[in-house]
């Protein structure tokens, strides 16, 4: 009998990421030059020595399967469980829909679920970037004899408004929640990150038809609340960020570049993060390149100026050219005497010579939008 075992929802088509997401799912997105989103949570599940991984697709899935395959890179890799792909099915007996949100999503694959017998389901997000033990998490869940438990931290006051938020007892029990409130009363936001007892889940799903199981944080938490479930709240204090928005995105690009123990990236020694290697060549400066304060990938040829930027694997910058306060995804050429401040550069974008952009606000560069955002000096 396996102790927990870990569901991770990636399906979701992340159109607050503009055409980032437009050909593949936000956790595939690269973050930091060399990472990809759902390096994370897998870094983090491997971490906690959980073995059994339940991925569940729906949007744009060739490229996130492709990119973690068995998992190996994350050493997910079990022969008695491991890395499971739960892909969009139909079944003869029933009519089995699309997912209308994430608590359908899981509804879909419990069968996955009770075939594993495990008696805690994990249930993670594929595209925040932090750093958990998900046993501390369990270990709360256990202590206080919960349910249901869920990660919880603070935001800003002024980004509560896109999360769930929670009021919380002195005894750590959840006391009310409010999904995206327009006027939150704290801040202190559920991560999107639960631990479910089995066979409460089971009770869940069985008791309640479809339309009243369609997501965790609008339906499943407050139905939980109205009818006296036992929820505790795991309080999360380090660094998380839900990459949600391109705001986001880019915040979070900016803050590994301010802090160079920036979740302690560069070291091994406590929870590291595991990423796929490309096998790709070393980054190149040349001669008449400099960066500065920046992160380049590798496979990346360097003949301008990079300040402050992240510039992701494959990239070509031209010759006097100035990258600044940017954010570079990978497959993107830029051109000579080009000035670029304050972006995000989308994947295989091709960016002209004598191209200039500079922004006071994140702008999202793309090839269709190019002489729509910038100009040609």
């Amino acid at each position: 009998m396996k102790k927990m075992i870990a569901m991770i929802l990636v399906g979701g088509r992340g159109t607050r990421l503009g055409d980032i997401t437009k050909k593949i799912a936000k956790p595939a997105v690269s973050f930091g030059a060399k990472y990809r989103l759902i390096d994370f949570t897998l870094s983090n599940i491997s971490n906690s020595n959980i073995q059994t991984i339940g991925i569940v697709t729906q949007y744009e899935p060739f490229e996130l399967m492709n990119y973690i395959g068995s998992g190996a890179s994350w050493d997910l890799d079990y022969i008695d469980g491991g890395v499971r792909f739960l892909t969009p099915f139909s079944r003869h007996e029933e009519n089995v829909q699309w997912q209308k949100g994430t608590a359908h999503a899981i509804k879909q694959y419990f069968r996955f679920i009770k075939d594993q017998s495990a008696e805690y389901v994990l249930i993670l997000s594929g595209d925040h970037i932090y750093k958990m033990d998900y046993n501390q998490m369990l270990e709360t869940h256990i202590k206080t004899n919960a349910e249901i438990t869920i990660s919880a931290t603070k935001v800003s006051h002024k980004e509560a408004c896109r999360f769930g938020i929670l009021e919380v007892e002195e005894t750590g029990k959840l006391k009310n929640f409010y999904e995206k409130p327009e006027n939150p009363k704290t801040n202190l936001a559920s991560m999107g990150i639960y631990i479910f007892s089995s066979k409460v889940l089971e009770e869940l799903f069985t008791q309640g038809n479809d339309e009243d199981l369609i997501d965790f944080g609008k339906d499943i938490i407050p139905h939980c609340l109205k009818n006296s479930r036992d929820i505790s709240i795991h309080i999360f204090e380090d660094y998380w960020m839900d990459v949600g928005t391109i705001e986001a995105l880019y915040q979070a690009n900016m803050d590994l570049l301010e802090d160079t123990e920036f979740l302690g990236l560069n070291s091994s020694k406590s929870l590291p993060i595991f990423s796929k290697s490309l096998n790709l060549p070393p980054h190149i400066i040349l001669n008449e390149g400099e960066v500065i304060s920046s992160v380049i990938a590798d496979g990346s040829i360097i003949a301008g100026t990079i300040k402050r930027s992240t510039i992701s694997y494959q990239t070509t910058v031209g010759v006097n050219s100035l990258v600044e306060d940017s954010v570079v995804l990978p497959h993107v050429q830029i051109g000579a005497n080009v000035i670029l401040k304050k972006v995000i550069v989308a994947s295989d974008t091709i960016i002209p010579d004598n191209y200039y952009l500079v922004s006071e606000n994140v702008v999202l560069i793309t090839n269709t939008n190019l002489l729509k955002v910038g100009e040609l000096r």
